[in-house]
């Protein structure tokens, strides 16, 4: 495996996971609250947060034409840009919904933004961060469309598109994925052996060890062993959750935001 970086966590020192806020739908009027909610969320663990990882489709859609990008979502990149400029480390991850991302967030804001996982120690515990869609087994028709999207010819061609044109189409089909489901209820737990972010989990384990495999995507918060001493934690989401995880140097927990306390 590559390069692992390395963070060393003071006393009182944490570090911080989200995932799958997308903003942007279902309408502008509840994507503004939520996205209040995570300036809210932002703004209450900045003292302790040694560093902040967001772990993909923060939102429903992005794509950075030459001089252009989309309209909205300013509350959270002047509090992104506020936290950096302050000291925070944040690192952004794309989704599926974001991996039209370039290179936006790191000139304005000095955000790293990866694209697959990758490994990091802190204080002495391994972790493999990633968004998690198109891991694991099954899922080959996406896998298949995922290469094609991710490619520099898809995009060459997408910036084509008028932004206004092409924004709209996009938004109008990312608005008919399975975000929608979870107001139905439709989002159920599959069972470990089913559960194709556990499978992955498993099998880079059998490789090599990592204490914490952290991923978003699956839209449920999950917390399950994956072998003696090391666990996969899904981060769930923010369109009715709110959940996230919190390392504090020594243990990795999930939590619930609320609008009024930390809990």
């Amino acid at each position: 495996m590559s390069h692992i970086e390395t963070i060393s966590l003071a006393p009182g020192r944490k570090v911080y996971f989200a995932s799958d806020f997308h903003l942007g739908t279902p309408s502008p009027d509840q994507s503004r609250l939520r996205e209040r909610a995570v300036v809210n969320w932002l703004d209450r663990i900045r003292p302790d947060a040694e560093a902040i990882f967001l772990v993909g489709d923060v939102f429903d859609f992005w794509f950075e034409y030459k001089r252009s990008i989309p309209k909205g979502f300013i509350r959270l990149q002047g509090k992104l840009a506020e936290l950096t400029d302050a000291g925070t480390k944040i690192v952004l991850f794309t989704g599926n919904h974001d991996m039209w991302m370039n290179d936006y967030f790191t000139q304005e804001m000095g955000i790293p933004v990866y694209r697959k996982p990758r490994p990091y120690i802190f204080n002495d515990k391994r972790f493999l961060i990633g968004h998690g869609d198109g891991l694991g087994p099954g899922d080959f028709t996406y896998k298949q469309l995922k290469r094609v999207f991710e490619s520099g010819l898809a995009r060459r061609l997408f910036r084509y598109l008028h932004p206004d044109l092409g924004i709209g189409l996009a938004q109008a089909w990312s608005r008919r994925s399975r975000i929608s489901n979870l107001a139905k209820g439709e989002e159920h737990f599959l069972g470990e052996d089913r559960e194709w972010l556990m499978l992955y989990c498993r099998e880079v384990e059998a490789r090599e060890h990592h204490d914490y495999y952290i991923f978003g995507h699956r839209h449920l918060p999950l917390d399950l062993a994956v072998s003696p001493g090391s666990r996969y934690v899904n981060l769930g989401e923010w369109v009715t959750a709110k959940t996230y995880a919190v390392f504090d140097g020594t243990d990795l927990q999930l939590k619930t935001w609320t609008a009024d306390v930390l809990s």
